[in-house]
């Protein structure tokens, strides 16, 4: 199910990459059904420590790689889910207590202009013109979105701790991806890795989610609040985490990256499709400008990132 990095994607990579922030969006609305009813880390160790569980036979079947990955490189396994799991996980539903969606939803697809800034920083790969075009036009269309294309909006937009939370998870993520390329985790598969991450995850969430416990947290007690995280493992989780690593693989960090851009519009569709909330003349013109810019970004030569990605040094 994976592609050789200099081989042309297929038209199975390409409907992964796009089904990536449709399943990344579904936490917005299994997320709403547990707000304020569970605890923001104890909700990312259930999430997490049930995908462990749903994925653990595919460990099993890969135990040796898997044990070799684990001991010889135990910090980038603990890093990736301090990252992935961890920070963007627990740490981004308690930043989403203290500030707005529409300001999460700016400044996580900010993500995305951190890898191609870190890949320079760190990796020494350039940016080209084209593709910072692109991405400008498709951040313009996040922000008519997230604004509503009102001028007032914008200059009422203010930062509190919970939007720095959100930059801190933002950052998170583009580290996150940067790893992902790390030879030794893309020599393990996607589904391997993904469920060693999944215990990772749920390994680096125990401390905080049990102090919620012990400070009075609020735990799941009602089957509604079982459904929405059962909603949030299997499609937030474990669909949405293997598409983006499936993008990663093929497309690489930079590229992959760019799916975040498609969050603001798919979540606003699922709102409309799911929650009933109206369709405005904004949402239109922010879809046109994100689409826009993912094709001009992705016009880069006739070569992907994947071909050129430097492995990232090991942290």
């Amino acid at each position: 199910m994976t592609t050789a990095p200099d081989a042309q994607p297929r038209a199975f990579d390409w409907l992964l990459f796009l089904l990536a922030p449709v399943f990344f969006s579904s936490n917005l609305i299994f997320g709403r059904g547990v707000s304020g009813e569970i605890a923001p880390f104890t909700t990312a160790l259930i999430r997490w420590t049930g995908a462990a569980l749903i994925m653990s036979p595919v460990v099993f079947a890969h135990r040796r790689a898997a044990l070799d990955f684990v001991r010889s490189h135990w910090g980038i396994w603990l890093w990736l889910g301090v990252l992935g799991m961890g920070i963007c996980g627990g740490f981004v539903y308690w930043a989403l207590t203290l500030t707005t969606a529409s300001n999460a939803t700016l400044i996580y697809t900010t993500s995305s202009l951190f890898i191609i800034l870190f890949q320079w920083l760190f990796l020494g790969k350039p940016i080209g013109r084209l593709q910072l075009a692109g991405m400008a036009i498709a951040f313009t269309g996040v922000a008519v979105i997230v604004f509503e294309g009102s001028v007032e909006k914008l200059q009422d937009f203010h930062f509190n701790v919970g939007d720095l939370g959100i930059l801190v998870a933002a950052i998170a993520f583009a580290l996150y991806s940067l790893t992902l390329r790390h030879p030794a985790a893309a020599a393990l598969g996607p589904l391997p890795l993904f469920g060693l991450l999944a215990i990772s995850g749920a390994v680096v969430l125990v401390p905080p989610a049990l102090y919620e416990m012990l400070n009075n947290g609020l735990m799941p007690d009602s089957g509604h609040d079982w459904l929405m995280l059962g909603g949030i493992i299997l499609f937030a989780s474990l669909a949405a985490f293997y598409c983006f690593q499936h993008a990663v693989h093929v497309f690489g960090p930079a590229f992959a990256g760019i799916t975040l851009y498609l969050m603001p519009p798919v979540s606003i569709l699922m709102a409309v499709i799911f929650l009933g909330e109206q369709f405005h003349l904004h949402h239109a013109a922010g879809i046109i400008l994100v689409t826009g810019g993912l094709i001009i970004a992705s016009r880069r030569s006739g070569r992907y990132d994947g071909s050129t990605t430097k492995p990232i040094v090991k942290p």
